[in-house]
């Protein structure tokens, strides 16, 4: 029997298959399909939508996956806890590719790069529907500071008349309460998410919708005006709506105090079943035009040095898909997920949600 090596073991040659665990609509039309053309390994892919639900997988063991999208902070979490099997980066040429400023980010998460490779990154904020949002608001002026369409009630008030969306996650709106009264996003202080919780009850009545993966078609279908989401899925809602017959102008903001930059990682879990497998994927994506591809379709930026002058023009000089260095630098940036923040996230998250 062949022999292949993995993390300096030799083990039994590997059956050709991939479990691939996703976030719902998060990779191109042919990813898949190239990959299994290319190296003969059948993709059994399944989606998630919430990093709680991806991170109770993990915990429960025995997920059968074999590559998992996981977000930087909670990677790291997932990494210290043991519950992910550190990389053979010999078997990552590609990696070579990797933008150095986007590796540095990662290694305050993930020291010499030992657990996670990044898919792609983005950010946390706000779209609209301008024309409903305008109108709905009537005389009174857009914010300084977008944000407070959300978290401010004399705005947010208004806006529920025509559809207001959160997405469905602690760890995501959390932070971003965090951010907008300018605390610590990972904070562990009990004050701070007293404070949170206060401002969150008392936009609670104006929130009419929780989704983090129906808010696109919201949004096309013209069902919600303003929605908290991803900046590629919001991007992604933009230019569809400006292709409907009758055109509707979605426009992702960007706050003045910067939205919550994310980076989405593949990582292999404990007790995968194909971890040779996982790390030909992994180096597959890491391909520069191959990266480039997902940016084209997702509108999400890639961290791939090399994948930039394979992605198409509008969307390479898009400041929704890559912002520029300041407003980057005004972003909150995901934190150092542990037990402690998610314990306090979920608490405040499900009394906001469900009023107990």
């Amino acid at each position: 029997m062949q022999q292949v090596t993995v993390s300096g073991k030799n083990l039994p040659q590997e059956e050709k298959i991939l479990n691939l665990y996703n976030w719902s609509s998060y990779i191109a039309d042919d990813t898949i399909a190239n990959f299994e053309k290319e190296t003969g390994i059948k993709v059994r892919y399944d989606t998630f939508d919430s990093s709680e639900i991806l991170h109770a997988k993990l915990v429960a063991g025995r997920s059968g996956y074999d590559v998992v999208m996981s977000s930087s902070g909670w990677g790291r979490m997932q990494a210290v806890g043991g519950l992910l099997h550190a990389l053979d980066k010999n078997q990552l040429p590609n990696m070579k590719n990797m933008d150095p400023v986007i590796q540095a980010q990662i290694a305050k998460l993930d020291p010499q790069h030992q657990y996670m490779v990044t898919y792609l990154w983005g950010y946390t904020t706000l779209g609209i529907n301008v024309e409903k949002v305008k109108a709905t608001l009537g005389k009174m002026p857009m914010p300084d500071n977008a944000w407070d369409l959300l978290f401010k009630p004399e705005y947010v008030s208004k806006l529920k008349s025509c559809g207001v969306s959160l997405l469905d996650s602690p760890s995501e709106v959390v932070p971003a309460a965090m951010h907008y009264l300018g605390k610590p996003l990972a904070s562990v202080d009990p004050r701070d998410y007293a404070e949170v919780g206060a401002m969150l009850d008392a936009i609670r009545p104006h929130i009419t919708l929780f989704s983090s993966s129906g808010y696109i078609n919201d949004m096309v279908n013209g069902s919600i005006c303003v929605a908290m989401g991803w900046s590629g899925d919001l991007a992604n809602a933009k230019r569809r709506a400006a292709a409907l017959s009758k055109p509707l102008q979605i426009q992702p903001l960007m706050p003045k105090i910067g939205g919550i930059m994310f980076f989405d990682t593949m990582v292999i879990p404990i007790d995968a079943p194909h971890v040779g497998n996982a790390h030909k994927f992994m180096n597959y994506i890491m391909r520069p035009e191959v990266h480039a591809s997902l940016t084209n379709k997702l509108f999400y930026a890639n961290p791939n040095k090399e994948g930039r002058k394979f992605v198409k023009p509008e969307i390479a000089n898009s400041p929704e898909v890559f912002p520029s260095e300041e407003e980057i630098n005004r972003m909150g940036i995901q934190g150092k997920m542990n037990g402690e923040v998610r314990r306090l996230s979920s608490r405040i998250f499900t009394k906001f949600k469900t009023g107990y």
